[in-house]
């Protein structure tokens, strides 16, 4: 067993616990998104429509998530929501008029667009009915995932990883060594008063063994710059954790608290994934989003270059 004092901070391990055992552990088959907070960043366009559902170019911004979660081997969605939410459902649900609609105009691209959404993955969902934070809404998913290791995605980061999905670069550490693994990123001294930082051993390259989870700490004093980001890969022991988990501030369930009390019963690994990030919780990184994801598109790229070029001319 790694201890603080068998192991110096910083330093690598050959901890026994973290042995590659390639493909004797379960893959992952079913995903929890949380999707029933209040956007209130996003006001005044999240007062009637779902954060989750607001458009970066062409599909909503949860859209992206399940879609990365589909080629990474997911099966099965949880969708976690709340009242005023089933716009969500409904968008990853057949839909049989404008199915109809599309087909009799002749608009092949759009049915075939609308069919891939509703084939993506299987999805099923359930309410939170106040919001007690984000462990109790991973806690809510627990009949629906079973006993089984499963993914966490919030919806609000768009994360893109190109050929490689970020979560399938999760879901490979997890086969490997059968625990909890949570996506990083490095991020500026000055901005660790906004995240979840990790204090970690090294184990390989890009992959640590997380020690302690301290939550937004002020600069100069995190144990590193290596933020928490949304993604994660969970074991199932993670529920019986969030059970045992006492509310916090204003009476809510934290998801890190849950994953730290795991700390002391299993070990939980950190991997730094290779990828873009887009916070679309954020009015800034929505439009970032939208931008640069647009750039990418080949369908989109020229003419929103001539958009910025002139936008540019006309704000000098």
């Amino acid at each position: 067993m790694v201890t603080d004092a068998s192991i110096p901070a910083g330093s690598a391990t050959d901890d026994p616990e973290l042995a590659d055992c390639p493909g004797a552990f379960p893959r992952i088959r079913v995903a929890v998104f949380p999707a029933a907070g209040l956007g209130t960043r996003m006001l005044p366009a999240s007062k009637a429509i779902p954060k989750e559902m607001l458009t970066v170019v062409d599909r909503p911004v949860i859209q992206y998530g399940v879609e990365e979660a589909a080629t990474s081997g997911i099966e099965r969605v949880v969708l976690v929501t709340a009242s005023g939410k089933e716009s969500i459902e409904d968008h990853f649900d057949a839909s049989r008029d404008l199915e109809a609609l599309l087909e009799a105009k002749g608009n092949h691209a759009g049915l075939a667009a609308v069919r891939r959404v509703a084939s993506l993955v299987t999805v099923a969902a359930v309410r939170q009915p106040r919001a007690l934070g984000l462990g109790h809404a991973v806690l809510l998913a627990e009949p629906l995932v079973g006993r089984e290791p499963f993914a966490v995605f919030l919806p609000d980061d768009i994360m893109d990883g190109g050929s490689d999905p970020v979560m399938a670069q999760l879901t490979r550490v997890h086969a490997r060594h059968g625990c909890s693994v949570i996506a990083v990123e490095r991020v500026p001294d000055q901005e660790t008063p906004r995240y979840g930082i990790l204090d970690v051993t090294p184990v390989r390259d890009g992959l640590h063994r997380v020690r302690e989870m301290v939550e937004k700490p002020a600069p100069g004093t995190a144990p590193s710059n290596l933020a928490i980001m949304g993604r994660y890969v969970l074991t199932p022991s993670v529920f019986e954790a969030l059970r045992s988990t006492k509310a916090g501030a204003g009476g809510e369930i934290q998801l890190t608290d849950g994953i730290r009390a795991l700390l002391k019963t299993e070990p939980v690994l950190a991997l730094e994934y290779v990828g873009r990030r887009y916070d679309c919780g954020s009015r800034i990184g929505f439009l970032r989003a939208n931008v640069e994801l647009a750039l990418a598109d080949p369908e989109t790229s020229v003419a929103t270059k001539e958009m910025l070029q002139d936008a540019l001319r006309r704000a000098m």
